[in-house]
Protein backbone atom coordinates (compact mmCIF):
# COMPACT_ATOMS: atom_id res chain seq x y z
CA UNK A 1 0.00 0.00 0.00
CA UNK A 2 1.24 3.48 -0.82
CA UNK A 3 2.61 5.39 2.17
CA UNK A 4 1.07 8.61 0.87
CA UNK A 5 -2.61 9.42 1.45
CA UNK A 6 -5.02 8.98 -1.45
CA UNK A 7 -5.79 12.47 -2.76
CA UNK A 8 -9.52 12.51 -3.57
CA UNK A 9 -11.70 14.86 -5.59
CA UNK A 10 -15.50 14.81 -5.25
CA UNK A 11 -17.83 15.63 -8.14
CA UNK A 12 -21.33 16.63 -7.02
CA UNK A 13 -21.73 18.15 -3.56
CA UNK A 14 -25.44 17.78 -2.93
CA UNK A 15 -26.67 15.68 0.00
CA UNK A 16 -24.59 12.61 -0.79
CA UNK A 17 -21.43 14.39 -1.93
CA UNK A 18 -21.43 16.63 1.13
CA UNK A 19 -21.89 13.60 3.36
CA UNK A 20 -18.93 11.89 1.66
CA UNK A 21 -16.76 15.00 2.04
CA UNK A 22 -17.31 15.00 5.79
CA UNK A 23 -16.65 11.26 5.84
CA UNK A 24 -13.35 11.55 3.98
CA UNK A 25 -12.11 14.37 6.19
CA UNK A 26 -13.23 13.07 9.57
CA UNK A 27 -13.83 9.30 9.49
CA UNK A 28 -11.74 7.68 6.75
CA UNK A 29 -8.05 6.91 7.20
CA UNK A 30 -5.47 7.21 4.44
CA UNK A 31 -7.36 9.79 2.37
CA UNK A 32 -7.02 13.51 1.78
CA UNK A 33 -9.84 15.56 0.25
CA UNK A 34 -8.21 18.03 -2.14
CA UNK A 35 -10.95 19.29 -4.50
CA UNK A 36 -14.70 19.45 -5.07
CA UNK A 37 -16.79 20.34 -8.09
CA UNK A 38 -20.47 21.10 -8.62
CA UNK A 39 -22.59 22.98 -11.20
CA UNK A 40 -23.57 25.22 -8.29
CA UNK A 41 -20.21 26.96 -7.94
CA UNK A 42 -21.25 28.79 -4.77
CA UNK A 43 -22.24 25.52 -3.09
CA UNK A 44 -18.92 23.94 -4.07
CA UNK A 45 -16.98 26.95 -2.82
CA UNK A 46 -18.90 26.92 0.46
CA UNK A 47 -18.13 23.24 1.04
CA UNK A 48 -14.46 23.67 0.10
CA UNK A 49 -14.20 26.53 2.56
CA UNK A 50 -15.19 24.28 5.46
CA UNK A 51 -11.97 22.26 5.19
CA UNK A 52 -8.32 23.27 5.10
CA UNK A 53 -6.55 22.82 1.77
CA UNK A 54 -9.62 21.96 -0.29
CA UNK A 55 -10.34 23.93 -3.47
CA UNK A 56 -13.45 24.16 -5.64
CA UNK A 57 -13.15 23.46 -9.37
CA UNK A 58 -15.85 24.65 -11.75
CA UNK A 59 -15.28 22.04 -14.48
CA UNK A 60 -15.56 18.41 -13.26
CA UNK A 61 -13.41 17.19 -16.14
CA UNK A 62 -10.67 19.57 -15.00
CA UNK A 63 -10.89 18.04 -11.53
CA UNK A 64 -10.57 14.54 -12.99
CA UNK A 65 -7.48 15.53 -15.00
CA UNK A 66 -5.75 17.37 -12.15
CA UNK A 67 -2.33 15.97 -11.26
CA UNK A 68 -2.97 16.30 -7.53
CA UNK A 69 -6.15 14.16 -7.71
CA UNK A 70 -5.39 10.45 -7.40
CA UNK A 71 -8.98 9.21 -7.22
CA UNK A 72 -12.47 10.55 -7.82
CA UNK A 73 -15.71 10.09 -5.92
CA UNK A 74 -18.67 10.76 -8.23
CA UNK A 75 -21.89 11.85 -6.49
CA UNK A 76 -23.35 13.84 -9.37
CA UNK A 77 -26.72 13.10 -11.06
CA UNK A 78 -26.82 9.88 -13.08
CA UNK A 79 -27.33 11.74 -16.36
CA UNK A 80 -23.71 12.92 -16.36
CA UNK A 81 -22.09 9.77 -15.00
CA UNK A 82 -21.08 8.30 -18.35
CA UNK A 83 -19.00 11.31 -19.39
CA UNK A 84 -17.40 11.64 -15.98
CA UNK A 85 -16.65 7.94 -15.46
CA UNK A 86 -15.21 7.60 -18.96
CA UNK A 87 -12.97 10.60 -18.23
CA UNK A 88 -11.76 8.84 -15.07
CA UNK A 89 -10.97 5.75 -17.13
CA UNK A 90 -9.14 7.89 -19.71
CA UNK A 91 -6.96 9.41 -16.98
CA UNK A 92 -6.48 6.12 -15.11
CA UNK A 93 -8.14 7.41 -11.93
CA UNK A 94 -9.64 5.05 -9.37
CA UNK A 95 -13.30 5.94 -9.00
CA UNK A 96 -16.15 5.37 -6.57
CA UNK A 97 -19.32 6.11 -8.55
CA UNK A 98 -22.61 6.42 -6.71
CA UNK A 99 -25.46 4.48 -8.27
CA UNK A 100 -26.63 4.34 -10.97
CA UNK A 101 -23.48 3.67 -12.99
CA UNK A 102 -25.34 5.35 -15.87
CA UNK A 103 -28.98 5.88 -16.81
CA UNK A 104 -29.35 3.08 -19.38
CA UNK A 105 -27.80 -0.29 -20.08
CA UNK A 106 -26.21 0.76 -23.39
CA UNK A 107 -24.13 3.50 -21.78
CA UNK A 108 -23.34 1.30 -18.78
CA UNK A 109 -22.00 -1.36 -21.13
CA UNK A 110 -19.85 1.30 -22.82
CA UNK A 111 -18.29 2.02 -19.43
CA UNK A 112 -17.66 -1.70 -18.83
CA UNK A 113 -16.00 -1.99 -22.23
CA UNK A 114 -13.94 1.19 -21.79
CA UNK A 115 -12.58 -0.05 -18.48
CA UNK A 116 -11.81 -3.41 -20.09
CA UNK A 117 -10.29 -2.14 -23.34
CA UNK A 118 -8.81 1.29 -22.53
CA UNK A 119 -7.71 0.96 -18.92
CA UNK A 120 -7.00 -2.75 -19.17
CA UNK A 121 -7.62 -3.12 -15.44
CA UNK A 122 -10.42 -2.50 -12.93
CA UNK A 123 -10.73 1.14 -11.85
CA UNK A 124 -14.39 1.64 -10.92
CA UNK A 125 -16.30 0.68 -7.77
CA UNK A 126 -20.08 1.26 -7.88
CA UNK A 127 -21.74 2.62 -4.75
CA UNK A 128 -24.01 -0.24 -3.71
CA UNK A 129 -23.16 0.29 -0.05
CA UNK A 130 -25.39 -2.46 1.34
CA UNK A 131 -22.69 -4.99 0.54
CA UNK A 132 -20.59 -3.21 3.20
CA UNK A 133 -23.31 -3.00 5.86
CA UNK A 134 -22.29 -5.32 8.73
CA UNK A 135 -25.73 -6.97 8.87
CA UNK A 136 -25.88 -7.66 5.13
CA UNK A 137 -22.23 -8.79 5.12
CA UNK A 138 -22.93 -11.31 7.89
CA UNK A 139 -26.01 -12.55 6.03
CA UNK A 140 -23.91 -13.08 2.90
CA UNK A 141 -21.23 -14.90 4.89
CA UNK A 142 -23.81 -17.25 6.44
CA UNK A 143 -25.48 -18.01 3.11
CA UNK A 144 -22.16 -18.60 1.36
CA UNK A 145 -21.08 -20.99 4.13
CA UNK A 146 -23.75 -23.46 3.04
CA UNK A 147 -24.96 -23.93 6.62
CA UNK A 148 -28.53 -23.18 5.56
CA UNK A 149 -28.41 -25.00 2.25
CA UNK A 150 -29.38 -23.45 -1.06
CA UNK A 151 -31.09 -20.03 -1.06
CA UNK A 152 -34.63 -20.37 -2.42
CA UNK A 153 -36.31 -17.00 -1.83
CA UNK A 154 -35.40 -13.47 -0.80
CA UNK A 155 -37.94 -10.95 0.52
CA UNK A 156 -37.03 -7.26 0.65
CA UNK A 157 -38.77 -4.23 2.14
CA UNK A 158 -37.56 -0.74 1.16
CA UNK A 159 -39.51 2.19 2.63
CA UNK A 160 -38.78 5.91 2.77
CA UNK A 161 -40.64 8.23 5.09
CA UNK A 162 -41.26 10.67 2.23
CA UNK A 163 -39.68 11.90 -1.00
CA UNK A 164 -39.98 15.15 -2.99
CA UNK A 165 -42.83 15.48 -5.49
CA UNK A 166 -40.18 15.38 -8.23
CA UNK A 167 -39.53 11.71 -7.38
CA UNK A 168 -41.63 10.02 -10.05
CA UNK A 169 -42.79 6.43 -10.59
CA UNK A 170 -39.86 5.35 -12.76
CA UNK A 171 -37.41 6.73 -10.20
CA UNK A 172 -38.84 4.36 -7.60
CA UNK A 173 -37.44 1.62 -9.83
CA UNK A 174 -34.20 3.23 -11.01
CA UNK A 175 -33.20 5.02 -7.77
CA UNK A 176 -34.71 2.88 -5.00
CA UNK A 177 -35.36 -0.66 -6.26
CA UNK A 178 -31.89 -0.66 -7.84
CA UNK A 179 -30.41 -1.39 -4.39
CA UNK A 180 -32.50 -4.55 -4.03
CA UNK A 181 -31.52 -5.54 -7.57
CA UNK A 182 -27.89 -5.52 -6.50
CA UNK A 183 -28.62 -7.20 -3.15
CA UNK A 184 -30.41 -10.11 -4.83
CA UNK A 185 -27.74 -10.59 -7.50
CA UNK A 186 -25.16 -10.61 -4.70
CA UNK A 187 -26.99 -12.92 -2.28
CA UNK A 188 -27.95 -15.44 -4.96
CA UNK A 189 -24.64 -14.99 -6.83
CA UNK A 190 -26.79 -15.11 -9.94
CA UNK A 191 -28.30 -12.85 -12.58
CA UNK A 192 -31.91 -11.72 -12.73
CA UNK A 193 -33.42 -13.00 -15.95
CA UNK A 194 -36.90 -11.44 -15.69
CA UNK A 195 -38.69 -8.85 -13.58
CA UNK A 196 -42.34 -8.01 -12.92
CA UNK A 197 -43.32 -4.74 -11.24
CA UNK A 198 -46.89 -4.43 -9.96
CA UNK A 199 -48.67 -1.78 -7.91
CA UNK A 200 -51.83 -1.40 -5.84
CA UNK A 201 -53.89 1.77 -5.79
CA UNK A 202 -51.34 4.42 -4.77
CA UNK A 203 -51.15 6.02 -1.37
CA UNK A 204 -52.81 9.39 -0.99
CA UNK A 205 -49.47 10.69 0.30
CA UNK A 206 -47.81 10.30 -3.09
CA UNK A 207 -47.66 13.15 -5.59
CA UNK A 208 -50.28 13.15 -8.34
CA UNK A 209 -49.57 10.48 -10.93
CA UNK A 210 -46.92 8.69 -8.85
CA UNK A 211 -47.41 4.92 -8.49
CA UNK A 212 -46.38 4.23 -4.90
CA UNK A 213 -45.98 1.62 -3.42
CA UNK A 214 -44.68 -0.92 -5.92
CA UNK A 215 -43.96 -4.65 -5.66
CA UNK A 216 -41.24 -6.24 -7.79
CA UNK A 217 -40.73 -9.94 -8.46
CA UNK A 218 -37.32 -11.11 -9.64
CA UNK A 219 -36.82 -14.43 -11.43
CA UNK A 220 -33.21 -15.53 -11.00
CA UNK A 221 -31.44 -17.39 -13.80
CA UNK A 222 -30.72 -20.32 -11.46
CA UNK A 223 -34.35 -20.75 -10.41
CA UNK A 224 -34.52 -18.60 -7.28
CA UNK A 225 -37.10 -15.87 -6.74
CA UNK A 226 -37.21 -12.59 -4.84
CA UNK A 227 -39.90 -10.11 -3.91
CA UNK A 228 -39.42 -6.45 -3.04
CA UNK A 229 -41.87 -3.89 -1.69
CA UNK A 230 -40.77 -0.32 -2.39
CA UNK A 231 -42.84 2.35 -0.63
CA UNK A 232 -41.24 5.79 -0.75
CA UNK A 233 -43.97 7.77 1.03
CA UNK A 234 -44.70 5.40 3.92
CA UNK A 235 -44.75 8.24 6.53
CA UNK A 236 -43.14 6.03 9.21
CA UNK A 237 -39.40 6.33 8.62
CA UNK A 238 -36.61 4.69 6.62
CA UNK A 239 -37.15 0.93 6.86
CA UNK A 240 -34.98 -1.54 4.99
CA UNK A 241 -35.27 -5.26 5.69
CA UNK A 242 -34.15 -8.40 3.92
CA UNK A 243 -35.05 -12.04 4.60
CA UNK A 244 -33.33 -14.91 2.82
CA UNK A 245 -35.16 -18.24 2.90
CA UNK A 246 -32.96 -21.27 2.38
CA UNK A 247 -33.45 -25.03 2.45
CA UNK A 248 -32.47 -25.41 6.11
CA UNK A 249 -33.44 -22.08 7.66
CA UNK A 250 -33.81 -18.36 7.10
CA UNK A 251 -32.00 -15.18 8.09
CA UNK A 252 -33.31 -11.60 8.38
CA UNK A 253 -31.55 -8.24 8.62
CA UNK A 254 -33.02 -4.83 9.37
CA UNK A 255 -35.11 -5.66 12.43
CA UNK A 256 -34.57 -2.56 14.48
CA UNK A 257 -31.06 -1.74 13.23
CA UNK A 258 -29.22 -4.56 15.07
CA UNK A 259 -31.24 -4.22 18.28
CA UNK A 260 -34.82 -5.47 18.25
CA UNK A 261 -36.07 -5.54 21.85
CA UNK A 262 -38.99 -7.48 23.32
CA UNK A 263 -39.76 -6.35 26.88
CA UNK A 264 -42.77 -5.89 29.16
CA UNK A 265 -45.27 -6.99 26.50
CA UNK A 266 -43.79 -4.52 24.04
CA UNK A 267 -41.32 -4.90 21.24
CA UNK A 268 -39.55 -2.60 18.82
CA UNK A 269 -36.47 -0.65 17.92
CA UNK A 270 -35.30 2.56 16.38
CA UNK A 271 -36.64 3.58 12.94
CA UNK A 272 -34.32 6.18 11.39
CA UNK A 273 -35.52 9.11 9.34
CA UNK A 274 -33.38 8.48 6.25
CA UNK A 275 -30.67 6.38 4.64
CA UNK A 276 -27.77 8.44 6.01
CA UNK A 277 -28.67 7.27 9.52
CA UNK A 278 -29.51 3.64 8.71
CA UNK A 279 -26.45 3.05 6.51
CA UNK A 280 -23.94 5.47 8.07
CA UNK A 281 -21.65 2.61 9.06
CA UNK A 282 -22.03 0.97 5.65
CA UNK A 283 -20.99 4.19 3.90
CA UNK A 284 -17.99 4.56 6.21
CA UNK A 285 -16.88 0.99 5.52
CA UNK A 286 -17.55 1.33 1.79
CA UNK A 287 -15.45 4.49 1.38
CA UNK A 288 -12.69 3.15 3.63
CA UNK A 289 -12.54 -0.04 1.57
CA UNK A 290 -12.38 2.03 -1.64
CA UNK A 291 -9.57 4.21 -0.29
CA UNK A 292 -7.57 1.22 0.95
CA UNK A 293 -8.01 -0.68 -2.32
CA UNK A 294 -7.12 2.36 -4.44
CA UNK A 295 -3.92 2.86 -2.46
CA UNK A 296 -3.08 -0.79 -3.16
CA UNK A 297 -3.90 -0.38 -6.84
CA UNK A 298 -6.97 -2.60 -6.64
CA UNK A 299 -10.77 -2.44 -6.86
CA UNK A 300 -13.07 -4.12 -4.34
CA UNK A 301 -16.84 -4.24 -4.02
CA UNK A 302 -19.39 -3.84 -6.80
CA UNK A 303 -17.87 -3.55 -10.27
CA UNK A 304 -18.87 -1.86 -13.50
CA UNK A 305 -20.51 -5.14 -14.50
CA UNK A 306 -22.63 -5.00 -11.35
CA UNK A 307 -23.59 -1.43 -12.24
CA UNK A 308 -24.45 -2.46 -15.80
CA UNK A 309 -26.51 -5.46 -14.68
CA UNK A 310 -28.49 -3.36 -12.19
CA UNK A 311 -29.25 -0.75 -14.86
CA UNK A 312 -30.40 -3.42 -17.31
CA UNK A 313 -32.76 -4.92 -14.70
CA UNK A 314 -34.18 -1.50 -13.79
CA UNK A 315 -34.84 -0.66 -17.45
CA UNK A 316 -36.85 -3.87 -17.74
CA UNK A 317 -38.55 -2.98 -14.44
CA UNK A 318 -39.69 0.41 -15.73
CA UNK A 319 -41.15 -1.33 -18.80
CA UNK A 320 -42.92 -3.88 -16.57
CA UNK A 321 -44.32 -1.10 -14.39
CA UNK A 322 -45.92 0.42 -17.50
CA UNK A 323 -47.33 -2.86 -18.83
CA UNK A 324 -47.96 -4.94 -15.69
CA UNK A 325 -46.34 -7.90 -17.43
CA UNK A 326 -43.07 -9.76 -16.81
CA UNK A 327 -40.19 -8.39 -18.88
CA UNK A 328 -37.07 -10.35 -19.72
CA UNK A 329 -33.78 -8.64 -18.90
CA UNK A 330 -31.70 -7.96 -22.01
CA UNK A 331 -28.02 -8.29 -21.15
CA UNK A 332 -24.79 -8.80 -23.03
CA UNK A 333 -22.95 -12.09 -22.65
CA UNK A 334 -20.52 -11.53 -19.77
CA UNK A 335 -18.05 -14.15 -20.97
CA UNK A 336 -17.93 -12.52 -24.40
CA UNK A 337 -17.40 -9.02 -22.98
CA UNK A 338 -14.53 -10.18 -20.76
CA UNK A 339 -13.03 -12.72 -23.14
CA UNK A 340 -9.28 -12.75 -22.60
CA UNK A 341 -9.48 -10.37 -19.62
CA UNK A 342 -8.94 -12.97 -16.93
CA UNK A 343 -12.12 -11.70 -15.20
Amino acid sequence: MSASPLRVGIIGVGMMGTDHADRLVHRVAGAELVAVSDPDAARAADLAGRFDGVRSVRDPLELIAAEDVDAVLIASPGLVHEEQVLACVEHGKYTLCEKPLTMDSESSLRVVEAERNKAGRPLIQVGFMRRFDPEYAEMKRLLDSGELGRVLLVHNTHRNKTVPDSFRSDMIVSDSLVHEVDVCRWLFDDEIEAITVLAPKPTGKAADGVVDPQVAIFHMAGGGMATTEVFVNCQVGYEVRCEAVAELGNVTVGLGQNLFVRRDNHYGGHIPDDFRDRFARAYDLEVQAWVDASRRGEVVGPTTWDGYAATAVCMAGVESLATGRPVSVDMADRAEVFRGAGT
